[in-house]
């Protein structure tokens, strides 16, 4: 484990300060990479409940959790179009006649049976996704994220001319240590 300059550790795969991800602290799993938000037979359930509630695409799907999670969490096109082909095969939900080339799903009687059979399930599964986004509202990095990156943008024009003393450097590293330091504090 490196540690930051605070002397807190931090996993290999998080990004540094001038651009890492600070928000998301306690979710990834070693190696950097973020744990799934839900397993195969989970997402079924998300998106044929989601289909059950409104006849949608793959698009519209993949929308529709986004702003759930207030944007913390989007499944790709990659897993979820893979997923509506096989409901579809499972016969828990069938196309819809749409305009353009987009596949619009319905769920079938069968679908809804088999929402009805693990409503409990679908319950906890998106109470989940309400939750990350409730937990995304509370803790919006954005403010954040825009001075990490003018800090990033004023040490890139004072430091990248390369023409700088020591002393500078010295008491530019100084000042953002404070400044960490007085950040912690405030916990």
């Amino acid at each position: 484990m490196a540690a930051n300059s605070a002397g807190h550790g931090r996993r290999r795969g998080d990004r540094g300060p001038l651009g890492g991800d600070w928000f998301d602290r306690g979710e990834r799993p070693m190696g950097g990479r973020r744990a799934r938000m839900f397993d195969g037979s989970e997402l079924r359930l998300v998106l044929l409940k989601l289909i059950a509630d409104t006849p949608r695409h793959g698009y519209d799907l993949i929308r529709a959790i986004e702003a759930l999670t207030a944007g913390a969490y989007a499944p790709s096109p990659g897993v979820v179009y893979p997923t509506l082909t096989l409901l579809d095969k499972m016969g828990l939900i069938e196309e819809q006649r749409s305009e353009g080339a987009k596949k619009r799903f319905a769920a079938t009687e069968a679908g809804r049976t088999h929402l009805s059979e693990h409503a409990e399930q679908v319950e906890v599964l998106m109470a989940r996704l309400h939750a990350l986004g409730a937990r995304r509202e509370r803790v919006d990095p954005a403010p954040i994220r825009r001075a990490m990156g003018n800090l990033k943008v004023a040490l890139g024009e004072t430091f990248g001319r390369g023409d700088v003393p020591p002393e500078r450097m010295h008491d530019v590293a100084a000042m953002i240590d404070e400044l960490a330091q007085r950040v912690e504090r405030l916990k």
